[in-house]
């Protein structure tokens, strides 16, 4: 049977420019299809089987890691002296979220308060709970600085008060009580007496208030209506924004409750976040992109007018009364206990206040903040967020307590969050949020390719099959000449003959 090359290598060219149509067509169609299925994967969404997981409950090991400044000159310092420190840990605990009381209402918010919980993991750790530390007292230390403007006879009587209870001036007791708390019989007279001083009611630890505790009534945004709202905060606590600053863009409360963030994010994009144990909210700045276990990431990290003071940063004025650059002052969310939070070893502040403490030494690796997080998605990768809490510590007269301490920012403690996504949720999360979309990436040019090549093949051989048959066309006209002229010519002899 004869095959018609010719008409085949049209089909072909018909069928070629029919894939680079549709490779085409993939490649405009192709991102609204992926950003289609990104948006249906990040929105609050108790259907969504990806992205509500993880945000529910988070599945990945979640780390504290708590160092202590043991402080080794006490009596020095009630002298004058400069404080000397080493660092102590760290002290590792695992932390458990888990979000409850969710409800979702008409306007595409949802609220929900979530817990957490702290179990001590002695094998990440160096030392042990029963470790023993010395650190200020801020019970007594915290109170002085508060007390500083009334009466001397107030004073007086709060310093034997003091001696009453037998607090002095710095605490030597093992980590986990300092943590998560110890029986003081001072605590217990303050709060019968001076209700509202203290912002616990039993034991005074570190971190009492943290664990099986929750961190308000939270209100965001699901993203149905506007992606671009997704995770944003509405409210919390009830309020839509803060009293305890100065001014109004410092009781904002910006960004997402710090978890998750709006997807397609750009190197211009911005973090924002409120966080209920800072007091205010906060914002992480592009540094540069990267790559985890081959999924792409954007890395943030705090910049240098995070902590900066009013003076250096004209826009934090309103968290001011400030001191350096580099230490916030928290005390109007802290019962206006002089606290300071700041990054840890003062790294990015006022080189000053190292001078005022001995066995500090500031580094980026090691003290600096970051969140890596997948770009397309706004999902965390890897986070690790530190920071320290600093006591104000100063001579106040008529508390003997306080000795002839030197005015100074004095670290205590300073702490790690850190977890990363690994194993199956990683997987989960590369197969259908950054391999699929890829897939659909490159079947844009296979398409084009696939049907470029297939026209150009189809072209050859119709280009052939033409040139074939003009060939055979030519062929047959010769020999049907050559023919003829044989015939005339034995026409011709036959005659003659």
């Amino acid at each position: 049977m004869h095959i018609d090359k010719s008409k085949v290598a049209i089909i072909f060219m018909v069928l070629g420019s029919l894939t680079v149509l549709f490779g085409i067509i993939v490649v405009f169609a192709g991102p609204l299809i992926i950003d289609d299925q990104i948006i249906k994967n990040t929105v609050i969404d108790p259907n969504n089987e990806i992205a509500y997981p993880m945000w529910k409950d988070i599945p990945v090991p979640f780390y504290m890691s708590v160092y202590f400044f043991n402080v080794l000159n006490p009596k020095e310092v009630l002298l004058g002296e400069k404080p000397m420190v080493e660092e102590r840990g760290p002290y590792v605990y695992r932390k458990r979220c888990q979000k409850d009381n969710i409800t979702f209402h008409p306007n595409f918010t949802v609220s929900y308060r979530e817990y957490r919980q702290y179990y001590f993991e002695p094998s990440m750790s160096v030392g042990n709970e029963s470790d023993v530390v010395t650190i200020p007292n801020m019970l007594v230390l915290g109170a002085a600085v508060m007390m500083e403007k009334l009466p001397f006879a107030v004073r007086m009587m709060m310093s034997a008060t003091f001696k009453t209870f037998k607090e002095g001036p710095f605490l030597t007791k093992p980590v986990g009580e300092l943590m998560w708390g110890y029986d003081s019989g001072l605590v217990d007279f303050l709060n019968k007496y001076l209700p509202g001083m203290l912002p616990t009611k039993g034991k005074f630890g570190l971190f009492s208030e943290f664990n099986n505790s929750n961190t308000g009534l939270f209100n965001i945004h699901t993203g149905k209506d506007d992606i671009s709202k997704v995770h944003k905060v509405d409210s919390w606590n009830g309020l839509k924004k803060l009293t305890n600053w100065g001014t109004p863009q410092c009781n904002m409360m910006n960004g997402t409750a710090g978890q998750m963030w709006p997807p397609f994010m750009t190197p211009k994009t911005t973090l924002p976040f409120y966080s209920p144990d800072a007091c205010r909210s906060m914002e992480l700045v592009y540094q540069r992109p990267g790559v985890m276990q081959g999924i792409p990431l954007y890395r943030y990290v705090a910049p240098k007018t995070l902590f900066a003071n009013g003076s250096d940063y004209a826009p934090n004025e309103g968290f001011c009364p400030c001191r350096q650059s580099g230490i916030l002052n928290v005390s109007s969310c802290r019962h206006n206990s002089p606290v300071f939070i700041s990054h840890p070893h003062f790294y990015n502040a006022d080189p000053v206040l190292l001078d005022f403490v001995g066995g500090l030494s500031p580094n980026e690796d090691e003290h600096g903040l970051f969140i890596d997080i997948h770009p397309m998605t706004g999902v965390p990768l890897n986070v690790s967020i530190r920071l320290q809490l600093n006591l104000f510590m100063k001579r106040v007269s008529a508390i003997t307590e306080t000795g002839k301490i030197a005015d100074v920012v004095m670290p205590m403690i300073w702490f790690e969050e850190s977890g990363y996504i690994d194993g199956p949720i990683l997987d989960t999360f590369h197969t259908n949020l950054v391999v699929l979309p890829a897939v659909m990436e490159y079947t844009q040019y296979i398409f084009i390719s696939l049907g470029l090549l297939t026209i150009i093949v189809a072209l050859l051989v119709h280009r052939r099959s033409k040139r074939s048959e003009t060939a055979n066309s030519m062929m047959f006209t010769s020999t049907t000449n050559l023919v003829s002229g044989k015939e005339l010519v034995n026409e011709k002899h036959t005659q003659k003959n």
